[in-house]
């Protein structure tokens, strides 16, 4: 199955929920405020956020005036059009090279994905030749680095590990001097599951930052936020937390095929001007890919009868 064929395939009940509440609302109907308004419900309906569904209407009213649209079906198309113009701001390739140290420091609450997105990562970059160090920065959560150690297992990569509730900041130093001990080219840094609302955790966060900071000054370090896509406007929330510790540099968005609230991926890139470096459409390892507007909005609005499982 193509990248194309897995996206459309994952993104089923994402289209369906977007792509089904667009139908219900433009087929049959005239453009008027009312339609626009019930539009407008129909994307925050999808998590796409208020703020990006009123934006989205701003500027459809706008082209209904100046493009002189008349009837639903061009309506449908200069939304799509909108819409895949929000994702392709999102997307910004996330690059390594072989011979030079690259950090992924990887946070996120518990439950979203965080451990088996970075095992997929790491599973990947070593079948593409890159020498990877997996960090178990996660002390906190009984059994976390146990989980990181077998990805790194089924990985077939290294893994740096203290015991349950040692010093998140003495393990990732010890990781920093094994990566360049050992000359990996990507050191990818599991960190613990963080509420927003514990300062303390967060605290911890930013102090594993500065020891990057202070250790691998000219590194480059990209921090990854990993959000489930069906807890829908809480992940914004949960971005907006993150942000205030951390530079995120990028999204990893999981769960993606298991929500018709794929909306999200708009009103993440729209509000908070963060890129989407990977999505997760499947369980299986190469199911987490990276995020290709063009190919992720042409599966979101393809094809409208879904395939039954």
């Amino acid at each position: 199955m193509g990248i194309f064929d897995k996206l459309k395939s994952g993104l089923g009940k994402t289209r369906g929920g977007i792509g089904g509440k667009i139908a219900s609302v433009l087929t049959g109907r005239k453009i008027d405020e009312e339609m626009f308004d019930e539009l407008e419900e129909a994307l925050i309906e999808a998590d796409m956020g208020i703020a990006t569904a009123m934006n989205l209407m701003d500027t459809l009213r706008q082209r209904v005036k100046t493009e002189k649209i008349k009837d639903t079906e061009t309506l449908k198309q200069a939304l799509s059009e909108e819409i895949c113009g929000i994702l392709e701001r999102g997307q910004s390739d996330l690059t390594f090279e072989k011979g030079s140290l690259k950090v992924l420091l990887v946070t996120g609450v518990n439950g979203v994905g965080k451990t088996t997105s970075i095992g997929k990562i790491a599973a990947r970059l070593h079948n593409e030749g890159y020498k990877v160090l997996l960090c178990a920065a996660d002390t906190f959560r009984a059994a976390a680095a146990e989980q990181l150690e077998m990805w790194a297992k089924r990985a077939d990569v290294d893994i740096i590990r203290h015991g349950e509730g040692a010093d998140p900041g003495a393990v990732v130093f010890d990781g920093i001097k094994a990566a360049q001990s050992r000359h990996s080219d990507v050191l990818i840094i599991d960190t613990a599951g963080r509420l927003q609302n514990k300062n303390n955790l967060m605290a911890e966060l930013g102090k594993i930052k500065r020891i990057l900071d202070r250790e691998l000054p000219n590194t480059p370090v990209e921090s990854l936020l990993v959000l489930d896509a069906s807890t829908g406007q809480n992940a914004i929330s949960q971005a907006q937390a993150f942000k205030e510790i951390v530079d995120i540099n990028g999204i990893i968005l999981t769960k993606i095929d298991g929500t018709a609230k794929g909306g999200i991926i708009a009103g993440i890139i729209d509000e908070m001007n963060i890129p989407v470096r990977y999505v997760g459409v499947g369980e299986a390892v190469d199911d987490l890919q990276d995020f290709d507007a063009k190919a992720f909005g042409k599966a979101l609005f393809s094809a409208e009868e879904e395939t039954e499982e």
